[in-house]
C-alpha cells in the first residue's frame, strides 16, 4: 500500500482527490494549518465532504486504514516547560479528536525534545545507557499521552511515535526510546509506530545492503514489536548514516540505498501497512510529477518477491541488555525507560 502526504489546501477532500489522481493506495496529511497553534474544530460540511472524498475512492469500504494524520510539528510533549507541555497536549487532544470526527484511525507525532542535555556529537551511540534528560522527557511523553486518553475514552485513532534523526535533544532515535513510551502508557494499545526511512538512516541505522536492511528490521522488532509498527515514511535521505541531517532525497537518490525500501516493499507482512511518500513535490521528473516516479519506483521493488527484511517465519527473540551493536536487543518488554525541530519544508518531516 503506497501513497504520499498531499495538500489539503482548498479543502481536506482535495487530498482525496490527488491521491486518485496519483493512483494511490492510501494518503497522508495535515487535518489544519500544521505552522499555527490554532486548532478549529472540523465544521459538519466539511466531514460530509470527506466521506464523499473516501467513498469516491472506496476508501470508506471495510479493510486496513488507508488515512494517516501528522500532527503539528509545533507539538512537543516531552517538553520540561509546564505552559509548553500544556499547549502541546491541548493540541494532541484536538487533533485526535479532528482525526476521530473523520474516521482517520493513524495519527503520526513526533515524540518530542527533552530540551536538556543534547547527546555527544557524532555517530549516536545506541549502547550507551539512556541520560536522565532522556528518561525524563520520556517520561512526560507517555504521561501527556496517559492525560489525553483519558479526556478521549473509547476513540479509535492510535497515536503513532515515528523515528527520528535525533538532532539536538528530539527522541525518537533509538528504538529504546519508542519501547519505553508504549510500555509506559496506561492503554498501548493507543499507541503504535512509524518507521521513517531517511530518518533512521540519518539517525545512524544502516540498511544499504539487504543483511544491514534485515539486520536493522530485526532490531526493531525485538525492540519495538513489528506488529506494533502502523505506518512508514519512505524517503531517500540527503544526509549520510549517522549525519543527523533530516533532508529527504528521492528514491534512489540519497543514501538510504535500495536494499532499504526492498526490504521493506517486499516483506509480505508490510503489505496492508500505508506507506507514504514525503519527498520534495518541486519540479518534475521528465514531464511527470514526483511522486508519480517515486511510487513507481516502490511499486517495481514489490516484484519477484525473495526473503528480505525480517522473514515471516522468523521466530522473534526478546532478551533484555545490549544493544544494536553487540546485536541483542537493547531492551524487552518489561525494561523501565533509560533514556524542537523547526516546521519542515517538503523534504523534511
Amino acid at each position: 500500500m503506497f501513497g504520499s502526504h498531499l495538500s489539503i489546501a482548498g479543502g481536506l477532500e482535495r487530498a482525496l482527490e490527488a491521491a486518485g489522481e496519483l493512483r494511490c493506495d492510501c494518503v497522508q496529511i495535515f487535518t489544519r494549518n500544521q505552522r499555527q497553534w490554532r486548532n478549529p474544530p472540523i465544521a459538519p460540511d466539511e466531514v460530509a465532504r470527506w466521506k464523499a472524498g473516501l467513498a469516491a475512492l472506496s476508501w470508506d469500504r471495510p479493510g486496513p486504514p488507508r488515512v494517516v494524520s501528522h500532527n503539528s510539528y509545533l507539538v512537543n510533549l516531552a517538553s520540561p516547560e509546564a505552559g509548553n507541555r500544556g499547549r502541546s497536549i491541548m493540541a494532541h487532544r484536538a487533533e485526535l479528536e479532528r482525526c476521530e470526527a473523520l474516521g482517520i484511525e493513524r495519527c503520526v507525532i513526533h515524540p518530542g525534545a527533552h530540551l536538556g542535555t543534547p547527546p555527544a556529537k557524532g555517530p549516536h551511540d545506541f549502547d550507551r545507557p539512556q541520560s536522565p534528560d532522556e528518561r525524563a522527557g520520556l517520561a512526560r511523553i507517555a504521561a501527556a499521552l496517559d492525560r489525553v486518553h483519558r479526556d478521549l475514552p473509547g476513540y479509535r485513532v492510535k497515536t503513532l511515535l515515528e523515528t527520528t534523526v535525533g538532532s539536538g535533544t528530539n527522541l525518537g532515535f533509538d528504538f529504546r526510546h519508542l519501547a519505553s513510551i508504549r510500555e509506559a502508557v496506561a492503554e498501548p494499545d493507543r499507541v503504535g509506530f512509524c518507521f521513517d526511512t531517511c530518518h533512521v538512516t540519518a539517525a545512524g541505522w544502516d540498511m544499504s545492503s539487504p543483511a544491514k536492511a534485515a539486520k536493522v528490521l530485526k532490531h526493531f522488532d525485538e525492540v519495538c514489536g513489528l506488529e506494533h509498527l502502523l505506518a512508514f515514511h519512505l524517503n531517500d535521505s540527503q544526509g549520510a548514516v549517522g549525519s543527523r541531517l533530516d533532508r529527504h532525497a528521492h528514491i534512489g537518490l540519497g543514501t538510504c540505498g535500495m536494499a532499504c525500501f526492498r526490504a521493506i516493499c517486499r516483506e509480505a507482512r508490510f503489505a496492508s501497512i500505508p506507506k507514504i511518500l514525503e519527498t520534495p513535490k518541486e519540479g518534475d521528473a521528465d514531464q511527470e510529477p514526483w511522486d508519480v516516479v517515486n511510487l513507481r519506483r516502490l511499486r517495481g521493488l514489490c516484484r519477484a518477491p525473495r526473503a528480505s527484511g525480517v522473514p515471516s517465519s522468523v521466530r522473534r527473540t526478546r532478551r533484555s541488555g545490549g544493544g544494536a551493536a553487540s546485536g541483542a536487543a537493547a531492551g524487552s518488554r518489561g525494561r523501565t525507560a533509560a533514556t524542537g525541530k523547526r516546521t519542515p519544508r517538503s523534504s523534511r518531516s
